[in-house]
């Protein structure tokens, strides 16, 4: 990814066509390393395509991509025991604030902003 990103700033830059030597720069202005096969795998993939082509052929495949939200649909949906499910919830709210609050009591004798 960090070869695809730095590919991208050098696009962004005003380079029409990065080169090793471009993308190289890039990742070293940050300290980064990668192996020369990663860099001459991606121009290789690239060469001759444009760039807002391929952005929106990878938006069209992340779309088909599931995200994962199914957890939380779960969570919200209304319990099967009829009325009076808003109690639990309301204790369940109480519990929570009470745990954070002994959370930050716990900053082990220091401040990160003193």
């Amino acid at each position: 990814m960090k070869v695809v990103a730095a590919f991208l700033l050098a696009v962004l830059s005003g380079k029409a066509s990065p080169t090793s030597t471009d993308i190289k720069d890039i990742l070293g202005s940050v300290g980064a390393e990668t192996e020369d096969s990663q860099i001459e795998l991606l121009l290789k993939e690239v060469k001759g395509k444009d760039l807002t082509e391929l952005i929106a052929a990878g938006r069209e495949k992340l779309a088909s991509v599931p995200s994962g939200g199914g957890g939380v649909a779960m969570a919200s949906a209304p319990s099967a025991g009829g009325g009076g499910g808003g109690a639990p919830a309301a204790e369940s709210k109480k519990e929570e604030k009470k745990e954070e609050k002994e959370e930050s009591d716990d900053d082990m004798g220091f401040s990160l902003f003193e």
